[in-house]
């Protein structure tokens, strides 16, 4: 059994949604102690519980400890992730509802599935678009194209957009596993040092039971930030559909190689214009450097580089907590196959050595 310390390096969900995500697909019992201990709320919440339970179902897992605030979790697959059809919905893990990230939750069961022999689709009920986790967007329009150089076939449908705290979204997953005869599943390494140069950038300025007029602010403010930095300008206020208020603005930079994108929400007191600042932000000081990964994407390419056969590399604007905690976990199932060259908080690089290397080191 792989025992380890929910406490460690950024001390969230992340672990939890790694750990379930490695345990389904090598089939190893695991035990998480200290889950979410430096959040101001530790312990599993209701989208924690729903990645266990979701990653239960694909494996048949035994588990212990599945319980809002529980800090302790075993988790004990019973056999390979199987393909299927599955609805999970955050919703339904506590009284009065929750916009927990269903985003969140695709990390723990997108990997699984992937070896899962057949094509599988999820209903994904809850928070689409919510504060601290990937938006619907920068999953289907970053995280999937760049998996999908590795081998990696999911496409992925917004149904009904999810603000925090109504909640209430709804996304759709197809994930195209391997076909009887095809073979052991791999996921290809992947070489991500140079983005190219940029080729489009645009974005959504949204609004859902609020006025339109807000999403025209952010959007001017964002394409006023974006020309002055010499950037395209193609940001669009759209009005959505939502059980709940929300805003938000949400932008993509494609570039020869790779995507990267920024995002930032609006709340109650906080002008429209700051918000698009906020996004503009992130995307210019990510273009203003020569890495190729952003560092939203960087942490969520451990998993399927640490799958991967073969030596990878990729160079990133930004180490973080996440990216490290992340090559942490991963260690404790595949052996210390990772570098980092580089500090945390600073640009760097992380280079993923060949399985067959790691075993020797």
């Amino acid at each position: 059994m792989v025992v380890l310390d929910g406490s460690y390096g950024e001390g969230g969900g992340q672990i939890l949604r790694s750990v379930l995500a490695l345990s389904t697909i090598t089939g190893r019992p695991v035990r998480v102690e200290n889950i979410r201990a430096r959040r101001p709320n530790p312990g599993l919440q209701a989208q924690h519980l729903s990645a266990v339970k979701a990653a239960a179902m694909l494996c048949r897992a035994q588990v212990h400890g599945a319980a809002l605030g529980a800090t302790t979790l075993t988790f004990i697959p019973q056999g390979p992730p199987a393909p299927g059809t599955y609805t999970i919905d955050v919703g339904t893990a506590r009284a009065g509802g929750s916009a927990g990230s269903v985003t969140l939750i695709l990390q723990a069961i997108l990997l699984p599935l992937a070896y899962a022999p057949g094509t599988s689709r999820v209903t994904l009920r809850g928070g689409t678009h919510v504060p601290w986790s990937p938006p619907f967007h920068y999953v289907r329009d970053v995280l999937l194209p760049c998996l999908a150089r590795m081998g990696l076939r999911a496409e992925i449908h917004l149904e009904r957009w999810g603000w925090y705290p109504a909640g209430g979204g709804e996304i759709t997953l197809d994930v195209h596993g391997p076909l009887a005869g095809q073979g052991l599943y791999r996921l290809q390494p992947l070489t991500l040092t140079e983005r190219g140069p940029l080729r489009r950038l645009w974005g959504w300025a949204a609004v859902s039971n609020l006025p339109l007029e807000i999403a025209r602010r952010m959007a001017a403010r964002a394409n006023r930030l974006l020309r002055e930095a010499g950037l395209p300008d193609e940001v669009e206020a759209i009005q959505v559909e939502s059980p709940g208020p929300g805003a938000g603005i949400f932008l993509i930079a494609e570039y020869a190689h790779v995507r990267a994108g920024a995002s930032a929400y609006g709340k109650k007191g906080l002008p429209a214009e700051k918000v698009a600042e906020e996004a503009v932000a992130d995307l210019v000081a990510f273009h203003r450097t020569s890495a190729a990964v952003d560092p939203h994407l960087a942490d969520q390419l451990i998993l399927p580089l640490a799958l991967a056969s073969g030596a990878s590399r990729f160079t990133t604007s930004r180490i973080t907590a996440h990216l490290l905690t992340s090559i942490w976990v991963a260690c404790h199932f595949v052996g210390d196959r990772f570098e980092v060259l580089g500090e945390e908080g600073e640009p760097g690089e992380v280079r993923v050595r060949p399985a067959e290397e790691a075993l020797h080191a």
